[in-house]
Formats: C-alpha cells, structure tokens, sequence
C-alpha cells in the first residue's frame, strides 16, 4: 500500500522512522527515571504513608472547614474577574479600533498600561488604595484587591484579543454592511464581533483560565483565603502532609479549568453547527430598519446610489 505524499511534510523513510522510534524511547526511558526518582524521594522522606493522605478520605472536616470555604473564594473571585474583564475587554478592544483619534490612543494606553504590570503589583496596589481611600472591612479587602487587580490585567489582554478577532475578519464583511446602509456600530454588533467570536473563543478561554490560577497571587501576598492558601493550615493540622495538600489542590485546579475548556469547547462547537444550520435571508424591512436615518431604500432593497 502506498503512502500519499503530502505538501506539508516528507514522508519519514526507513531510517527515520528507526531514529523517530529511538528518540522515543530514550524520552521514555528518562521520564521514567525520573518519576521513579520522585517517587523514591517521597517515600525516603515518608510523604507517601496512607497516613498522610488519610484525612482527605475519611475527615470531613478537611473539606468543610479548609478546602470547600477555600475553593468558594477562589470561584467567587474568578467569577467576578470573569464577568466585569470579558465585557470590559471586549469595550477596550472595540475603542482601540475607533476613527477618533483621541479615543484610540486613550484605550490603547489604558490597555499597554495595565498590560505591562504584573497582576500582582496591580493587586498590591489595589489593597493599597483601598485601605487608604476606602472603608471596605479588612476581612473583605483582599477579595476586592484581588478582583481589581484581575480584571485590570486581563481585560487588557483580553482587549488585544478581541481586536485582533475582530481584525482578522475578512474585509468584505465590512464593505457589505456598508452597501446596505449599516453604521459602523451597527456593523461591529450585528456583523463583525459575532463572526470573530468563534474565532477568539480559544484565546478567550486560555485568559479565563489565567484568571483562575492567578487567583493563587492573592493568598500568597494579600492573605486572601483562596484555594492554595488553604495548604498552610491544612499541613499544619494534619501531621505536615504538605505533598498531599498540594497534589488535592493542584487536582481540584485542573477539574476546574478542565469543566471550563470542556464548556468552551461545546459552545465552540454550538456556534460553528448554528452557523451552519440555516441560510437565514434578510428582508428588506429588516434591512431599511439597519439602514442609516433618513435614508431611503430604493425598490430594489438598497440605497439610492449603491447599485
């Protein structure tokens, strides 16, 4: 049976699939060395014993009292970066493509500035400003820090996301929204940002699940009680069995941005079959309805002087 060619690539011959194979195992020859070094490092330093690991399955109060308050804060802080930074990044992004001047160079140095901080200084000096200028209870304080500086950092990055979706559009989209009259707010929100949503929504969802890890910034300089926070107790507690702490909290991680990808991934693929489904026809009533005040549609179903 013969191999069909390809323009991407060689079809490897003989010897390179000999020296493919080789390299292979060599990797797996040294991933197993060291796993198995990990593991034998545990167990000499007794991290490995049932138990250390025992109070996750069988003491309640492991969960209610450190891990389940903990990851709240942590969902409840992601969540709240998540709803005010998407919609802001999405406004940002929008204005930096504006015809004013004035307007693009201000989104744009809202968004290189806050973009080249590190989120932690922004969260520092968030906490900051709200001790001085704020009366927000110190029990509460870290939350909004930790909120503020999120949502700062990532709703510029998210704006460079969406404009650069946005951009990527062919230009043909605009030059028809044109020939049927459509302002350009109109055809930013009728046209361009739902075909570009589809095609941001991986980028999108890799900045969401930033916000989530980066929630971990909070308790290590705020002391807000967050999911990796709840390490410390939990070790001092529970007889130093820091490696199970951290293994349970990095697994309760990866379930959560795993839920979140999964979620991505259908509404990425809801959207793609929607758009696909129907050939949906605009009439003209609709169209005159988008068509520029005090224009007229002539009996053709277009403005005067575009045919």
């Amino acid at each position: 049976m013969k191999t069909r060619p390809t323009v991407l690539y060689d079809v490897p011959g003989p010897r390179a699939r000999r020296r493919n194979l080789l390299w292979t195992l060599v990797f797996l020859v040294a991933l197993a060395a060291v796993v198995w070094w990990v593991v034998v490092s545990l167990a000499d330093k007794n991290q490995l014993e049932w138990a250390k690991w025992e109070p996750f399955f069988t003491d309640a109060r492991v969960w209610e009292t450190y891990v389940l308050p903990a990851l709240k804060n942590t969902v409840i802080a992601a969540a709240l970066a998540m709803v005010i930074a998407l919609p802001l990044g999405a406004l940002l992004g929008i204005l930096r493509l504006s015809d004013h001047r004035a307007v693009r160079a201000g989104a744009g140095t809202v968004v290189e500035l806050f973009r080249a901080i590190p989120v932690l200084i922004l969260m520092l000096f968030a906490n900051a400003a709200y001790s001085e200028f704020t009366d927000i209870s110190p029990d509460t304080r870290p939350l909004y820090a930790v909120v503020t500086g999120l949502v700062l950092y990532n709703a510029s990055v998210l704006a460079e996301v969406v404009r650069a979706g946005i951009l990527a559009l062919p230009a043909g989209q605009t030059d028809a929204a044109k020939a049927i009259g459509m302002r350009k707010g109109q055809t930013m929100t009728h046209v361009l940002l739902p075909q570009s949503v589809t095609a941001m929504l991986p980028a999108l969802v890799s900045q969401l699940v930033v916000i989530v890890k980066d929630t971990a910034l909070g308790g290590a300089m705020l002391g807000f009680s967050e999911l990796l926070a709840s390490v410390r107790p939990l070790s001092a507690n529970y007889g130093a069995n820091t490696i199970a702490c951290f293994t349970v909290v990095a697994v309760i991680f990866v379930v959560l941005n795993f839920a979140l990808t999964t979620f991505a991934s259908w509404l990425e693929g809801r959207l793609r079959r929607g758009k696909k489904s129907t050939g949906a026809v605009v009439g003209a009533g609709a169209v005159e309805e988008l068509a520029t005040p005090g224009e007229h549609l002539d009996g053709h179903g277009t403005p005067p002087g575009t045919r």
